[in-house]
């Protein structure tokens, strides 16, 4: 570009780089874009007004507790004092009861064994022996 050019008027411009600019700028904000999805019918009714239906009953369950002197509680009930020994007469008549309830109810009696870490063992054995006595088939130990 010289000076006769420049006051002359003819001066030529150009503009590719400006094109080549200006195309890069649109590719650029085209694929940084996102593109609006719409959503896909996936076909799913969801539920309006349903009553609930009756599910899997929870098991009926009870605790029985073993303190550190030896007596047995059953949901918070004395059953055996420390001095009853060898059979529990009186808790295995109560889970016969628990049995047959639950079972006229079509529910599974679960018995949760809770000993203490200082009862004596026998007691704990002579309650698995009870629940036994009464047929029971879901018992499991609980922590203290």
């Amino acid at each position: 570009m010289d000076a006769k050019e420049i006051i002359s008027g003819k001066l030529k411009m150009d503009l590719t780089p400006m094109i080549d600019v200006v195309f890069l700028l649109l590719i650029f904000f085209m694929v940084t874009t996102q593109l609006i999805k719409e959503e896909a019918d996936l076909g799913i009714q969801l539920p309006t007004n349903a009553k609930a239906t009756a599910s899997d009953e929870l098991p009926n369950r009870h605790t029985i507790d073993v303190l550190p002197d030896g007596t047995v509680m059953f949901n918070g009930s004395p059953i055996a004092s420390p001095a009853e020994r060898i059979t529990l007469h009186g808790l295995i008549a109560t889970l016969k009861r628990v049995k047959g309830t639950s079972d006229r109810m079509g529910q599974k009696a679960v018995v949760v064994v809770i000993a203490d870490p200082l009862s004596p063992h026998y007691k704990s054995i002579e309650v698995l022996d009870a629940c036994a006595a009464a047929d029971i088939k879901y018992v499991s130990f609980g922590d203290y």
